[in-house]
C-alpha cells in the first residue's frame, strides 16, 4: 500500500519539476516549486526522516522567500 502511494507522489514530483522548468511566469514557477517542496517533505516524513524533513522545511521557506523578494526587486 505504501509503495503505491509513494509511486504516485514520485510521479507527481516529476510532473511538477517539469512544470517548474517550463513555466514562463516567475511567481507561478515559485508556487509550483513550493508545491514540489511540500511533496518532497511529505515523502521524507513517510520515509521516517522527520529531522531531515524539518530541515527541508526551513531551507525551503528561506529559498522561497529569497525567490519572491528577488522577483519583486527585479520587476521594479
Amino acid at each position: 500500500m505504501l509503495g503505491t502511494i509513494l509511486d504516485v507522489v514520485f510521479i507527481a514530483m516529476i510532473i511538477l519539476a517539469v512544470a517548474v522548468v517550463e513555466e514562463n511566469e516567475l511567481v507561478s514557477a515559485v508556487v509550483k516549486y513550493s508545491l514540489l517542496s511540500l511533496l518532497f517533505i511529505l515523502v521524507l516524513f513517510e520515509l521516517k526522516a522527520p529531522d531531515v524533513a524539518l530541515s527541508a522545511i526551513v531551507v525551503g521557506a528561506v529559498v522561497i522567500g529569497i525567490f519572491l523578494f528577488t522577483i519583486e526587486e527585479v520587476t521594479r
